[in-house]
């Protein structure tokens, strides 16, 4: 059976007793308000729990990818929103270390380390699922390189100082061509789009991006010219393991909060906790949440490791999380009855943020394909 070591309990009471402490209690304002959670981004920092998986090199915690899950884990277990802070700064950040030179990584890696934000900008118009499709172009002129274009979908545009940007330098080569760029806020002719009104997560600012001829120095590309794309995809099978910790961590919490909700609430002169069917959902509730954690948890360690069958794990884990989330979350709703379809109680504000995991960093129905490709390969293992 998976146990968790002393170090990684410790790292997940830590974390819960930060967000208990200073996230929850803001969790529904920064959803009514539609803003940045900025109590909970100040509160990471401190703790260091904003980008954990910096190395210590650079002035990180030095977090492996389970320690990573866990605090994205916790912190989404009573705010998705703010949970997006440490998974957005991995999201960014991880080509700079994957691919990065020595250079860019102790330029950008400390700043991240010291609090400053990291964003990826993959997706465009006519670039989401069809992720090579990429029309924002980058043209060498000297030792510079300019880039044109709009990236849509940004998680918390505008917020992160950096932004890892993929950019077709030869159309023709189509993803042989795509390279990644650092690109910061303050570069003349980075702008941003206003934030789109979403069903959830409203405390994480998506926006459009905008390239208007935005010049920028050669040693900010990441790995060579023509990486960018297969970084992109290597990135996104380390990273999609921190949506399944999100979903992990809303199912966790909306489960709590049903649990409290159906031993207090009296009907027919009883708990609703002692109904058969009220019991039958919680059990199926649990079970459910417990087979995604162990398969998120057995996802990061194959992270950690870099092994051969991580984009077929990575790719479950997000999925089977994800779809457990918005299950579970709709039975939360269900057990409150009309007090689960409020604002009053949380679990409707649950409900919403869990959707987006089905959804971002590659639809359900994409993860299935890829998944698919990987069991035709012979490319997976056993737990």
């Amino acid at each position: 059976m998976f146990v968790l070591s002393e170090e990684h309990q410790a790292i997940r009471e830590a974390v819960r007793a930060v967000a208990e402490a200073k996230v929850a209690p803001y969790a529904a304002q920064v959803d009514e308000e539609a803003r940045y959670p900025r109590e909970a981004h100040d509160a990471l920092v401190a703790a260091d729990f904003h980008a954990p998986h910096v190395p210590e090199e650079y002035g990180g915690a030095g977090a492996d990818a389970l320690a990573t899950v866990l605090v994205i884990e916790e912190v989404a277990r009573v705010c998705v929103s703010s949970s997006l802070i440490p998974a957005v700064n991995k999201l960014g950040s991880l080509p700079v270390i994957l691919g990065g030179d020595e250079t860019l990584k102790k330029n950008y890696l400390s700043r991240l380390a010291a609090g400053e934000g990291f964003s990826y900008c993959l997706s465009e118009p006519d670039a989401g699922s069809d992720a090579a499709n990429q029309k924002t172009r980058a043209v060498r002129d000297g030792d510079h390189w300019v880039l044109d274009g709009t990236k849509r979908w940004i998680s918390n545009a505008g917020e992160s100082a950096f932004y890892t940007v993929l950019a077709q330098v030869d159309p023709a080569q189509r993803s042989k061509g795509i390279t990644a760029f650092v690109v910061e806020a303050t570069d003349e002719g980075v702008s941003f789009g206003a934030p789109e009104k979403k069903l959830g997560i409203k405390g994480s600012p998506t926006r459009e991006v905008y390239l208007d001829a935005v010049r920028i120095p050669e040693d900010r590309i990441i790995g060579d010219v023509g990486q960018g794309f297969a970084l992109a995809m290597q990135t996104l099978d380390h990273t999609r393991i921190t949506i399944a910790a999100q979903a992990v961590g809303v199912a966790q919490g909306a489960l709590d909060y049903a649990l409290g909700y159906v031993q207090e609430r009296q009907q027919f002169g009883k708990p609703i906790s002692d109904f058969q069917g009220v019991q039958f959902m919680l059990a199926d509730m649990g079970m459910k949440v417990e087979a995604a954690r162990q398969l998120t948890y057995a996802a990061a360690g194959r992270s950690e490791r870099g092994d051969d069958d991580l984009t077929f794990f990575g790719a479950a884990a997000k999925a089977f999380a994800s779809d457990t989330a918005m299950q579970v979350t709709l039975d939360a709703v269900q057990l409150l009855g009309g007090y689960g379809y409020t604002r009053d109680y949380p679990v409707e504000r649950m409900m919403r943020d869990a959707k987006i995991t089905q959804i971002y960093e590659g639809t359900n129905q994409v993860q299935r394909i890829v998944m698919a490709r990987q069991l035709l390969a012979g490319v997976q293992s056993t737990l």
